[in-house]
Parts: structure tokens; sequence; C-alpha cells
């Protein structure tokens, strides 16, 4: 029973993470597919290229908290569960896959970012806020919204180790960094020819 639980867990997850904000947000917007624009990413920053900064942090928060949501859901509904902890960083892995990998959009998506941190905000919030901070800081000082995504969830399982969290949701936060690490490897091929886009200039 415990894994019928689980199981469904990860599937409203996945589900939620694949509702693609940014694609929805455009297309009302504009009647635009943000897919066929810029990166063809659905994520915050392509969105600031079609609709200007206001969207750009709409876009982000709404992601933050379709990360967050599911998350919280596992923790209320699987907190009776054998692996009550597994079920959250499974939520957690599901959100992020869904994000990037959208059932509503072919399997495409985002670069699982804001959702991502969303995610480690509800398994620690501690530790989420300063993900974002240093988020903030990296992309206002480089003007790269790639560095400080790349940078700051590649920090994110020491700080998970940092403030004592659980042996899984350090795991989770090594495993989503590599993950969306990956998936910014076209931008890492731009920021090596000196030819990704600033966010601002």
């Amino acid at each position: 029973m415990d894994w019928l639980i689980i199981l469904g867990v990860v599937v409203l997850s996945y589900i939620i993470g694949s509702i693609p904000t940014g694609y929805i947000i455009v297309k009302v917007k504009t009647g635009q597919d943000i897919r066929q624009i810029g990166s063809g990413s659905t994520g915050a920053t392509n969105v600031k290229r079609v609709l200007g900064k206001k969207w750009f942090f709409t876009v982000m928060l709404l992601d933050a908290v379709k990360g967050a949501l599911p998350v919280v859901l596992a923790q209320i509904f699987a907190h009776n569960c054998i692996y009550p902890g597994l079920s959250a960083v499974l939520a957690a892995v599901a959100v992020l896959i869904g994000h990037s990998k959208s059932v509503f959009l072919g399997f495409k998506g985002g670069k699982s970012v804001a959702s991502g941190v969303g995610t480690i905000l509800a398994l620690n919030w501690l530790v989420g806020i300063c993900v974002a901070v240093i988020w903030s800081i990296i992309t206002y000082t480089t003007k790269y919204v790639s560095v400080g995504s790349i940078i700051a969830v590649a920090l994110s399982p020491v700080l998970m180790w940092l403030f004592k969290a659980p042996l899984p949701y350090i795991v989770y936060c090594a495993i989503g960094a590599v993950y969306i690490i990956y998936l910014h490897r076209s931008n890492i091929s731009r920021l090596i020819a000196g030819n990704e886009n600033k966010v601002r200039e």
C-alpha cells in the first residue's frame, strides 16, 4: 500500500511539474509558441525575451511554487509511509523531469532551475533561500542567468550537508544539480564560445 501511495505521489508530481507555465503565459499574451523563439526553452529566461522582466519574475515564481507544491503534498499525504523522506525526494525528482520533459509539450520544456529551487525550499527552506540568494548574486554580478543557475545548483548539496539535512535530501540535490547542469550544456558551450546572452547589458 505504501508503494502505491508513493507511486501516486510521483505520477501527480510529474504532472504538476509538466504544467508549462512559460508556454501558457506567452501563448495567452501573444499567441506565439515560445518553443519557436530564442533558445526554445519554456523557462523564465526565454519568456523575458518575449514579455520582459515582469513576466520573467512571474514565471520564476510560478515555477518555484510548482516545484514546492508536490513536495509539500508528499510530506503531508505520505508522512505515514515506511519511507516518508523518500516520497518527498521522489516527488522532487518527478517535478524536475516533468518541467524539462513535459508530457503536455511532447516531452520538451525548460531547464528546471526555478522548479528545482522550489523543491529545495520545500525540503529545507533555509537551504532554498541560500540557493536563491546565491543565484541572485551570481546572476547580477556576471549578468548571465546560466552562470548563476549552474553555480547555485552545484552548491545546493553542499548547503544541504552544512545544514545537516537528511542524507536523501543531500543525494537529491547532488543528482538534481548534475541533471540541471546537463540541461545547460548548450549554455555552457555558448559561454565558452563567448556568445551566451546576458540578462542585461
